[in-house]
C-alpha cells in the first residue's frame, strides 16, 4: 500500500465527523479503513500511554463517545500536508447548564504501509464535570 492522497485524506476527514453524526458506525469504520488498513497507535491525549490497535484507538471511542458528543471540523481548521491530517475539532455534547463546546487538536500521520499515528491534544475534564468527567 502507498501513503493515501490529498484527495483521499481530504475524503476521510470530511467524510469523519459526517458519519460521526449520523451513528453510522459501519460507514465510519469503513471510512477509517479506507485510508488506514494497517495497525494504528495513538497518544489521546499526548502525555498518556500509548493506545494500540483499532479497536482500542477508534472503536472504543466509538462506544464511549458517539452517544453524546457530536464533532464539527469548522472551515478554514483543516490541513492535510503529504501524508498527515490535522484539525481542531469542535466537542459538541450536552452539558448541566446546556449545550457546551470543547475543543480538541487532532493529528494523523497516514504512514505507506497502512499504519497510522494519531495524536490528541484536549483539556482533560475533572472527575467532578457533571457531563464528561466520570468517562475520563
Amino acid at each position: 500500500m502507498s501513503i493515501p492522497d490529498k484527495k483521499a485524506l481530504l475524503n476521510w476527514a470530511t467524510n469523519y465527523p459526517l458519519l460521526w453524526n449520523a451513528g453510522d458506525k459501519q460507514a465510519w469504520v469503513d471510512n477509517w479503513r479506507a485510508v488506514a488498513p494497517g495497525q494504528f497507535r495513538m497518544l489521546d491525549p499526548v502525555g498518556t500511554p500509548e493506545k494500540v490497535g483499532f479497536e482500542e484507538c477508534c472503536l472504543a471511542s466509538w462506544d464511549l463517545f458517539q452517544a453524546s458528543v457530536r464533532f464539527r471540523i469548522p472551515d478554514g481548521q483543516l490541513f492535510v500536508c503529504d501524508n498527515e491530517v490535522a484539525w481542531l475539532l469542535e466537542n459538541h455534547f450536552e452539558g448541566p447548564d446546556g449545550p457546551q463546546v470543547e475543543f480538541s487538536i487532532e493529528t494523523y500521520q497516514f504512514q505507506d504501509n497502512g499504519d497510522v499515528v494519531i495524536r490528541t491534544y484536549y483539556r482533560v475534564p475533572n472527575h467532578d464535570n457533571a457531563a464528561l468527567g466520570d468517562i475520563f
